[in-house]
Protein backbone atom coordinates (compact mmCIF):
# COMPACT_ATOMS: atom_id res chain seq x y z
CA UNK A 1 0.00 0.00 0.00
CA UNK A 2 1.24 3.40 -0.88
CA UNK A 3 2.37 5.37 2.54
CA UNK A 4 2.47 2.40 4.55
CA UNK A 5 5.86 2.03 6.90
CA UNK A 6 8.30 -1.44 5.62
CA UNK A 7 8.22 -2.49 9.13
CA UNK A 8 10.41 -5.46 8.17
CA UNK A 9 13.12 -2.49 7.29
CA UNK A 10 13.05 -1.87 11.20
CA UNK A 11 13.69 -5.25 12.26
CA UNK A 12 16.68 -5.13 10.48
CA UNK A 13 18.37 -1.74 11.07
CA UNK A 14 20.80 -1.87 13.82
CA UNK A 15 19.44 1.25 16.14
CA UNK A 16 21.66 3.79 17.45
CA UNK A 17 22.71 3.38 21.22
CA UNK A 18 24.19 5.41 23.87
CA UNK A 19 24.84 3.33 26.80
CA UNK A 20 28.35 3.27 28.39
CA UNK A 21 31.20 0.62 28.04
CA UNK A 22 31.10 0.01 31.69
CA UNK A 23 28.38 0.02 34.46
CA UNK A 24 29.20 0.76 37.98
CA UNK A 25 26.57 -0.22 40.56
CA UNK A 26 27.34 0.73 44.57
CA UNK A 27 25.80 -1.08 47.02
CA UNK A 28 26.99 0.39 50.55
CA UNK A 29 30.54 0.19 49.97
CA UNK A 30 30.81 -2.78 47.49
CA UNK A 31 30.18 -2.17 44.18
CA UNK A 32 29.85 -4.43 41.02
CA UNK A 33 31.09 -3.63 37.48
CA UNK A 34 29.68 -4.80 34.67
CA UNK A 35 31.39 -4.54 30.63
CA UNK A 36 29.07 -4.03 27.84
CA UNK A 37 28.58 -6.91 24.98
CA UNK A 38 29.49 -5.88 21.70
CA UNK A 39 30.12 -8.42 18.31
CA UNK A 40 32.21 -7.22 15.16
CA UNK A 41 30.02 -9.03 12.74
CA UNK A 42 29.68 -8.54 8.91
CA UNK A 43 27.03 -6.29 8.24
CA UNK A 44 25.74 -5.47 3.88
CA UNK A 45 29.29 -6.32 3.40
CA UNK A 46 31.36 -4.52 6.00
CA UNK A 47 32.07 -5.55 9.81
CA UNK A 48 30.32 -3.49 11.91
CA UNK A 49 31.19 -4.10 15.85
CA UNK A 50 27.98 -3.02 17.82
CA UNK A 51 25.71 -4.39 20.81
CA UNK A 52 22.14 -5.64 20.88
CA UNK A 53 20.24 -4.82 17.40
CA UNK A 54 17.30 -3.07 19.15
CA UNK A 55 15.59 -3.83 22.92
CA UNK A 56 11.89 -5.30 23.10
CA UNK A 57 11.18 -3.40 19.81
CA UNK A 58 12.48 -1.82 17.01
CA UNK A 59 13.31 2.04 18.53
CA UNK A 60 14.33 1.16 21.95
CA UNK A 61 17.90 1.13 22.74
CA UNK A 62 19.04 -1.40 24.67
CA UNK A 63 22.76 -3.12 25.78
CA UNK A 64 23.88 -6.27 27.59
CA UNK A 65 26.43 -5.97 30.39
CA UNK A 66 28.63 -9.14 31.76
CA UNK A 67 29.85 -8.84 35.89
CA UNK A 68 33.78 -8.87 35.59
CA UNK A 69 34.10 -7.73 38.98
CA UNK A 70 32.81 -7.36 42.97
CA UNK A 71 32.05 -10.50 45.10
CA UNK A 72 28.76 -9.60 46.29
CA UNK A 73 27.57 -10.10 50.05
CA UNK A 74 24.58 -8.74 51.57
CA UNK A 75 23.78 -10.69 54.97
CA UNK A 76 24.24 -13.83 54.99
CA UNK A 77 24.01 -14.60 51.09
CA UNK A 78 26.64 -14.10 48.77
CA UNK A 79 25.90 -13.67 44.93
CA UNK A 80 27.02 -15.10 42.09
CA UNK A 81 30.84 -13.86 41.18
CA UNK A 82 32.51 -12.81 37.91
CA UNK A 83 33.47 -15.54 35.52
CA UNK A 84 30.40 -17.54 35.59
CA UNK A 85 29.17 -15.64 32.54
CA UNK A 86 25.97 -17.35 30.20
CA UNK A 87 24.11 -15.46 27.40
CA UNK A 88 26.24 -12.02 28.69
CA UNK A 89 29.95 -13.82 27.83
CA UNK A 90 29.11 -15.05 24.19
CA UNK A 91 31.51 -13.84 22.09
CA UNK A 92 31.82 -13.69 18.37
CA UNK A 93 32.92 -17.24 17.97
CA UNK A 94 30.22 -18.23 20.03
CA UNK A 95 27.85 -16.82 17.67
CA UNK A 96 28.19 -19.93 15.07
CA UNK A 97 25.75 -18.28 12.73
CA UNK A 98 23.73 -15.01 13.74
CA UNK A 99 23.34 -13.22 10.22
CA UNK A 100 23.19 -10.19 12.28
CA UNK A 101 23.24 -8.65 15.38
CA UNK A 102 21.13 -10.27 18.65
CA UNK A 103 18.27 -8.50 19.39
CA UNK A 104 17.12 -8.18 23.05
CA UNK A 105 14.25 -10.77 22.40
CA UNK A 106 16.62 -13.47 21.18
CA UNK A 107 19.25 -13.68 24.23
CA UNK A 108 16.99 -12.95 26.94
CA UNK A 109 14.84 -16.21 25.71
CA UNK A 110 17.78 -17.95 25.54
CA UNK A 111 18.37 -16.95 29.50
CA UNK A 112 15.04 -17.78 30.17
CA UNK A 113 15.47 -21.61 28.91
CA UNK A 114 18.92 -21.90 30.71
CA UNK A 115 16.90 -20.81 33.62
CA UNK A 116 14.63 -23.73 33.30
CA UNK A 117 17.11 -26.29 31.90
CA UNK A 118 19.66 -25.88 35.45
CA UNK A 119 17.44 -28.41 37.01
CA UNK A 120 17.81 -30.67 34.41
CA UNK A 121 21.37 -32.16 34.10
CA UNK A 122 20.54 -35.42 34.86
CA UNK A 123 19.04 -36.41 31.14
CA UNK A 124 18.99 -35.16 27.53
CA UNK A 125 16.43 -32.23 27.76
CA UNK A 126 15.66 -29.65 25.90
CA UNK A 127 13.75 -26.42 26.25
CA UNK A 128 11.71 -24.35 23.62
CA UNK A 129 10.75 -20.67 24.83
CA UNK A 130 9.09 -17.36 23.63
CA UNK A 131 8.49 -14.24 24.79
CA UNK A 132 10.77 -15.40 27.77
CA UNK A 133 7.59 -18.56 28.99
CA UNK A 134 8.86 -21.71 27.80
CA UNK A 135 6.25 -23.17 25.15
CA UNK A 136 7.47 -26.89 25.70
CA UNK A 137 10.27 -28.69 28.14
CA UNK A 138 10.65 -32.56 27.50
CA UNK A 139 13.15 -34.33 28.89
CA UNK A 140 13.94 -38.28 27.15
CA UNK A 141 16.61 -40.78 26.89
CA UNK A 142 18.17 -39.10 23.62
CA UNK A 143 18.07 -35.45 22.54
CA UNK A 144 16.42 -36.24 19.40
CA UNK A 145 13.16 -37.53 21.27
CA UNK A 146 13.76 -34.61 23.66
CA UNK A 147 13.30 -31.97 21.40
CA UNK A 148 10.40 -33.81 19.59
CA UNK A 149 8.40 -34.12 22.86
CA UNK A 150 9.07 -30.15 23.12
CA UNK A 151 8.12 -29.04 20.32
CA UNK A 152 5.21 -31.42 19.94
CA UNK A 153 3.72 -29.94 22.94
CA UNK A 154 3.24 -26.61 21.08
CA UNK A 155 4.15 -26.68 17.53
CA UNK A 156 2.65 -22.69 17.16
CA UNK A 157 4.49 -21.27 19.96
CA UNK A 158 7.44 -22.89 19.32
CA UNK A 159 6.85 -21.74 15.37
CA UNK A 160 10.48 -19.04 15.70
CA UNK A 161 11.46 -19.38 19.07
CA UNK A 162 14.64 -19.94 20.74
CA UNK A 163 15.35 -24.00 21.62
CA UNK A 164 17.85 -24.81 23.96
CA UNK A 165 19.79 -27.93 24.90
CA UNK A 166 21.72 -29.65 27.42
CA UNK A 167 23.96 -32.26 25.29
CA UNK A 168 25.59 -31.96 22.60
CA UNK A 169 23.77 -31.05 19.45
CA UNK A 170 23.83 -34.42 17.10
CA UNK A 171 23.05 -34.88 13.43
CA UNK A 172 20.01 -36.50 14.13
CA UNK A 173 18.31 -33.85 16.41
CA UNK A 174 19.87 -31.35 13.80
CA UNK A 175 17.55 -33.01 11.29
CA UNK A 176 14.12 -32.46 13.16
CA UNK A 177 15.70 -28.83 14.19
CA UNK A 178 15.27 -28.00 10.12
CA UNK A 179 12.01 -29.22 9.75
CA UNK A 180 10.72 -26.27 12.12
CA UNK A 181 11.25 -22.52 11.96
CA UNK A 182 13.49 -21.22 14.88
CA UNK A 183 14.66 -18.02 15.54
CA UNK A 184 17.77 -19.30 18.07
CA UNK A 185 19.20 -22.87 18.36
CA UNK A 186 21.51 -22.91 21.46
CA UNK A 187 23.88 -26.05 23.06
CA UNK A 188 26.76 -26.65 24.85
CA UNK A 189 28.32 -28.25 22.06
CA UNK A 190 27.72 -29.51 18.00
CA UNK A 191 28.59 -31.89 15.84
CA UNK A 192 30.03 -31.00 12.82
CA UNK A 193 27.30 -32.87 10.44
CA UNK A 194 24.78 -31.13 12.90
CA UNK A 195 26.18 -27.40 12.04
CA UNK A 196 26.20 -28.70 8.33
CA UNK A 197 22.44 -29.74 8.48
CA UNK A 198 21.43 -26.65 10.01
CA UNK A 199 23.54 -23.88 8.51
CA UNK A 200 20.90 -24.78 4.78
CA UNK A 201 18.55 -22.38 7.71
CA UNK A 202 20.27 -19.25 6.85
CA UNK A 203 18.16 -17.15 9.13
CA UNK A 204 18.88 -19.33 12.02
CA UNK A 205 20.97 -18.48 14.70
CA UNK A 206 23.13 -20.79 16.49
CA UNK A 207 25.15 -20.04 19.36
CA UNK A 208 26.78 -21.65 21.76
CA UNK A 209 27.45 -21.89 25.48
CA UNK A 210 29.98 -23.97 26.76
CA UNK A 211 29.19 -23.65 30.06
CA UNK A 212 25.63 -25.35 29.39
CA UNK A 213 27.77 -27.91 30.60
CA UNK A 214 28.24 -26.98 34.02
CA UNK A 215 24.68 -25.38 34.54
CA UNK A 216 23.56 -27.53 38.09
CA UNK A 217 25.94 -25.62 39.45
CA UNK A 218 23.64 -22.34 38.85
CA UNK A 219 21.31 -23.93 40.67
CA UNK A 220 21.93 -22.12 43.87
CA UNK A 221 23.82 -18.99 43.10
CA UNK A 222 21.67 -16.27 43.66
CA UNK A 223 21.89 -12.96 41.46
CA UNK A 224 20.46 -9.48 41.88
CA UNK A 225 16.62 -9.37 40.18
CA UNK A 226 16.21 -5.43 39.49
CA UNK A 227 12.82 -4.34 38.08
CA UNK A 228 12.61 -0.79 37.32
CA UNK A 229 9.41 1.57 37.79
CA UNK A 230 7.50 4.13 35.83
CA UNK A 231 8.43 6.75 38.21
CA UNK A 232 12.26 5.51 37.51
CA UNK A 233 12.55 4.17 40.88
CA UNK A 234 13.60 0.55 41.01
CA UNK A 235 13.24 -2.59 43.11
CA UNK A 236 15.80 -5.06 43.61
CA UNK A 237 15.01 -8.72 45.53
CA UNK A 238 17.03 -11.80 45.82
CA UNK A 239 16.45 -14.59 42.66
CA UNK A 240 14.95 -17.45 44.30
CA UNK A 241 16.40 -21.06 44.85
CA UNK A 242 14.31 -24.14 43.97
CA UNK A 243 14.00 -26.21 47.43
CA UNK A 244 11.75 -28.62 46.01
CA UNK A 245 13.86 -31.14 44.21
CA UNK A 246 12.27 -34.79 45.39
CA UNK A 247 9.36 -36.45 46.56
CA UNK A 248 10.55 -36.44 49.98
CA UNK A 249 10.48 -32.59 50.01
CA UNK A 250 6.38 -33.09 49.40
CA UNK A 251 3.96 -33.50 51.74
CA UNK A 252 0.33 -35.37 51.56
CA UNK A 253 -2.04 -32.74 51.33
CA UNK A 254 -4.09 -32.45 54.69
CA UNK A 255 -6.05 -29.36 56.63
CA UNK A 256 -7.73 -28.43 59.80
CA UNK A 257 -10.93 -27.01 59.52
CA UNK A 258 -13.25 -26.03 63.22
CA UNK A 259 -11.05 -28.95 64.74
CA UNK A 260 -11.90 -31.31 61.66
CA UNK A 261 -8.66 -33.05 59.91
CA UNK A 262 -8.98 -33.30 56.11
CA UNK A 263 -6.62 -35.27 54.87
CA UNK A 264 -5.94 -36.36 50.85
CA UNK A 265 -6.75 -40.25 50.59
CA UNK A 266 -4.77 -41.31 47.78
CA UNK A 267 -0.98 -40.93 47.82
CA UNK A 268 0.86 -40.66 44.48
CA UNK A 269 1.82 -43.35 42.40
CA UNK A 270 5.77 -42.89 41.45
CA UNK A 271 5.34 -42.06 37.77
CA UNK A 272 2.80 -39.14 39.32
CA UNK A 273 5.79 -37.73 41.63
CA UNK A 274 8.09 -37.85 38.60
CA UNK A 275 5.64 -35.66 36.79
CA UNK A 276 5.56 -33.77 39.96
CA UNK A 277 8.97 -32.67 40.60
CA UNK A 278 9.62 -32.44 36.35
CA UNK A 279 6.59 -29.55 36.48
CA UNK A 280 7.59 -27.90 39.34
CA UNK A 281 11.21 -27.10 38.30
CA UNK A 282 9.50 -26.17 34.64
CA UNK A 283 7.33 -23.55 37.12
CA UNK A 284 10.07 -21.61 38.09
CA UNK A 285 10.34 -20.14 34.80
CA UNK A 286 6.77 -19.52 33.78
CA UNK A 287 5.43 -16.16 34.61
CA UNK A 288 2.29 -16.13 37.17
CA UNK A 289 -0.23 -16.58 37.17
CA UNK A 290 0.74 -20.40 35.89
CA UNK A 291 -0.51 -23.41 35.99
CA UNK A 292 0.91 -26.17 34.04
CA UNK A 293 -0.08 -29.98 32.76
CA UNK A 294 2.99 -32.69 32.41
CA UNK A 295 2.63 -35.96 31.47
CA UNK A 296 5.82 -38.29 31.21
CA UNK A 297 8.61 -35.33 31.65
CA UNK A 298 7.32 -33.62 28.91
CA UNK A 299 4.66 -30.54 29.20
CA UNK A 300 1.64 -31.04 27.56
CA UNK A 301 0.20 -27.50 28.30
CA UNK A 302 0.97 -24.69 30.09
CA UNK A 303 -0.90 -21.45 31.01
CA UNK A 304 0.71 -18.24 31.67
CA UNK A 305 0.30 -14.69 33.26
CA UNK A 306 -3.69 -15.41 34.57
CA UNK A 307 -4.91 -13.27 37.08
CA UNK A 308 -6.91 -16.07 38.35
CA UNK A 309 -6.02 -19.49 39.53
CA UNK A 310 -9.18 -21.16 37.86
CA UNK A 311 -9.31 -18.95 34.72
CA UNK A 312 -5.39 -20.04 33.97
CA UNK A 313 -6.28 -23.64 34.74
CA UNK A 314 -9.06 -23.70 32.17
CA UNK A 315 -6.51 -21.67 29.74
CA UNK A 316 -4.17 -24.24 29.92
CA UNK A 317 -6.57 -27.33 29.12
CA UNK A 318 -8.24 -25.03 26.41
CA UNK A 319 -4.36 -24.69 24.68
CA UNK A 320 -4.22 -28.70 25.33
CA UNK A 321 -7.18 -29.63 23.17
CA UNK A 322 -5.62 -27.26 20.31
CA UNK A 323 -1.99 -28.32 20.40
CA UNK A 324 -2.89 -31.97 20.79
CA UNK A 325 -5.32 -31.45 17.60
CA UNK A 326 -2.48 -29.92 16.04
CA UNK A 327 0.02 -32.74 17.13
CA UNK A 328 -1.92 -35.12 15.75
CA UNK A 329 -2.53 -33.59 12.40
CA UNK A 330 0.74 -32.94 12.15
CA UNK A 331 1.66 -36.70 12.68
CA UNK A 332 -0.87 -38.22 10.55
CA UNK A 333 -1.73 -35.60 8.00
CA UNK A 334 1.98 -33.48 8.04
CA UNK A 335 0.57 -30.26 8.08
CA UNK A 336 -1.13 -27.67 10.84
CA UNK A 337 -4.66 -28.44 11.64
CA UNK A 338 -5.88 -24.85 11.17
CA UNK A 339 -4.27 -25.79 7.26
CA UNK A 340 -6.29 -29.18 7.81
CA UNK A 341 -9.25 -27.75 8.89
CA UNK A 342 -9.67 -25.30 5.41
CA UNK A 343 -8.77 -27.97 3.48
CA UNK A 344 -11.44 -30.00 4.86
CA UNK A 345 -14.08 -27.10 4.36
CA UNK A 346 -12.89 -26.60 1.01
CA UNK A 347 -13.68 -30.12 0.10
CA UNK A 348 -10.29 -31.16 -0.46
CA UNK A 349 -10.47 -33.67 2.55
CA UNK A 350 -12.99 -35.81 3.60
CA UNK A 351 -14.83 -34.37 6.97
CA UNK A 352 -14.56 -37.71 8.37
CA UNK A 353 -10.54 -37.39 8.36
CA UNK A 354 -11.05 -34.14 10.52
CA UNK A 355 -13.66 -36.28 12.48
CA UNK A 356 -11.27 -38.91 13.48
CA UNK A 357 -8.76 -36.56 14.93
CA UNK A 358 -11.44 -34.34 16.85
CA UNK A 359 -13.01 -37.99 18.41
CA UNK A 360 -9.11 -38.49 19.40
CA UNK A 361 -8.58 -35.63 20.72
CA UNK A 362 -11.87 -35.78 22.94
CA UNK A 363 -11.25 -39.12 23.78
CA UNK A 364 -7.47 -38.16 24.96
CA UNK A 365 -8.86 -34.74 26.51
CA UNK A 366 -6.52 -32.68 24.55
CA UNK A 367 -3.52 -35.62 26.30
CA UNK A 368 -4.88 -34.28 29.86
CA UNK A 369 -5.67 -37.14 30.22
CA UNK A 370 -3.15 -39.34 33.19
CA UNK A 371 -1.42 -35.99 33.69
CA UNK A 372 -0.27 -34.16 36.60
CA UNK A 373 -1.33 -30.48 37.38
CA UNK A 374 1.32 -28.00 38.96
CA UNK A 375 0.09 -24.05 39.95
CA UNK A 376 2.48 -21.61 41.44
CA UNK A 377 0.32 -20.37 43.75
CA UNK A 378 -2.35 -22.15 45.85
CA UNK A 379 -6.04 -22.53 45.55
CA UNK A 380 -8.68 -20.43 46.92
CA UNK A 381 -11.67 -22.22 46.21
CA UNK A 382 -12.35 -25.64 45.28
CA UNK A 383 -12.89 -24.74 41.31
CA UNK A 384 -9.52 -25.38 40.45
CA UNK A 385 -9.69 -29.38 41.66
CA UNK A 386 -13.15 -29.22 39.69
CA UNK A 387 -11.48 -28.23 36.51
CA UNK A 388 -8.27 -30.56 36.81
CA UNK A 389 -10.88 -33.65 37.60
CA UNK A 390 -12.91 -32.90 34.01
CA UNK A 391 -10.02 -33.18 31.66
CA UNK A 392 -8.24 -36.52 33.55
CA UNK A 393 -5.53 -35.14 35.45
CA UNK A 394 -4.65 -37.28 38.63
CA UNK A 395 -2.73 -35.46 40.68
CA UNK A 396 -1.74 -31.67 41.81
CA UNK A 397 0.93 -30.10 43.18
CA UNK A 398 0.68 -27.14 44.89
CA UNK A 399 1.77 -24.55 47.42
CA UNK A 400 -1.05 -24.96 49.76
CA UNK A 401 -2.24 -22.35 52.58
CA UNK A 402 -5.19 -21.29 51.54
CA UNK A 403 -7.98 -20.84 54.45
CA UNK A 404 -10.41 -23.22 51.83
CA UNK A 405 -7.32 -26.23 51.55
CA UNK A 406 -9.99 -28.45 53.01
CA UNK A 407 -12.26 -28.07 50.24
CA UNK A 408 -9.87 -28.83 47.24
CA UNK A 409 -9.25 -31.53 49.40
CA UNK A 410 -12.55 -32.66 49.53
CA UNK A 411 -12.84 -32.28 46.03
CA UNK A 412 -10.03 -34.08 45.15
CA UNK A 413 -10.84 -37.02 47.13
CA UNK A 414 -14.14 -36.94 45.48
CA UNK A 415 -12.74 -37.22 42.43
CA UNK A 416 -9.77 -40.01 43.42
CA UNK A 417 -7.11 -37.08 42.95
CA UNK A 418 -4.10 -37.66 44.85
CA UNK A 419 -2.34 -33.44 46.03
CA UNK A 420 0.62 -32.81 47.90
CA UNK A 421 1.72 -29.37 48.89
CA UNK A 422 5.19 -27.36 48.54
CA UNK A 423 5.03 -24.84 51.47
CA UNK A 424 6.27 -22.70 49.23
CA UNK A 425 5.22 -20.68 46.03
CA UNK A 426 6.81 -19.71 42.73
CA UNK A 427 5.65 -16.60 41.70
CA UNK A 428 7.31 -15.04 38.75
CA UNK A 429 6.71 -11.71 37.53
Amino acid sequence: MSGQKDYKKDYARIVDEHFPDELRISLGEQTLLYKKRNWSIPEKGEIVKRGLRYGENPGQEAAIYELVQGNLVIGECSYITPGNGLVSSVSEKDLIQIGKHPSMNNLTDVDSALNILKFFPEKPTVVIVKHSNPSGVAQRETLKEAYIEANLADRLAAFGGAAVFNRKLDRETAEEIIKNYLEVVCAPEFDEKALEIMKTKKNLRIILIRNIKNLERYQNMRFLDFKSMTDGGIVVQQSPILTITSKNDLEPATATKEERDYKIERAPTEQEYEDMIFGWKVEYGVKSNSVIYVKNKATVAIGTGGQDRVGVAEMAAAKAYTKYADRICAEKQGMPYWVFSMKVKKGEIAESEKKKIDDEVERQKGNLKGSVMVSDGFFPFRDTVDVAAKYGVTAIIQPGGSIRDFESIEACNEHGISMVFTGQRAFKH
